[in-house]
């Protein structure tokens, strides 16, 4: 059965909301036979959680705060932790190296869909650049386009959000 992973840091009410809304999207009824695993980005600098969750799935979507013009320590931490073990790979200066293959043993978790929802109270730019920057490097093939959402949660936002988290999990059973 395909894996959808759900990996958020969902400090606050605002996007606590958002993250519920995408898990109830990817759960809906209409969506069969996708195994829908909801882990907080903390999990991984608890020692709860490794790059075998990450190669465990098929699919993904990131729910992070916009902080100071960044993602959330907690999602740098789930990259920062992961990336070599999942497929990311150094270019010789020590950059991201998107050019890595697709197949065989050493694909990681490259090509496989993901989508982003990012909350922010003035500014969600730098977060979405960031998160973006580690999906692009990882080969990463982004199934959504990414949910910005600025200042409270609304009615619209939590549909909208919804929508991601159920595309996401569609693109797995196709």
């Amino acid at each position: 059965m395909p894996r959808l992973l759900v990996v958020h840091h969902s400090p606050t009410a605002g996007l606590q909301q958002l993250t519920d809304a995408v898990i109830a999207g990817a759960r809906d009824d209409a969506i069969e036979g996708v195994d829908v695993v909801d882990l907080e980005a903390l999990a991984f600098a608890r020692g709860e959680a490794t790059a075998d969750d990450l190669l465990a799935a098929d699919g993904y979507v990131l729910g992070t705060t916009a902080n100071f013009g960044y993602m959330s320590g907690a999602m740098k931490h789930v990259f920062d932790s992961t990336f070599l073990q999942i497929g990311g790979a150094l270019a010789p200066d020590g950059s991201g190296d998107s050019t890595g293959s697709t197949s065989g043993p050493q694909c990681g978790t490259a090509g496989r869909p993901f989508g982003l929802y990012v909350h922010g109270r003035h500014d969600t730019t730098g977060a979405v650049r960031s998160v973006l920057s580690m999906t692009g490097a990882l080969n990463w093939k982004q199934g959504y386009g990414v949910l910005e959402v600025l200042g409270d949660v609304g009615e619209t936002d939590r549909e909208d959000a919804y929508e991601l988290g159920g595309t996401i999990a569609a693109l797995l059973i196709t």
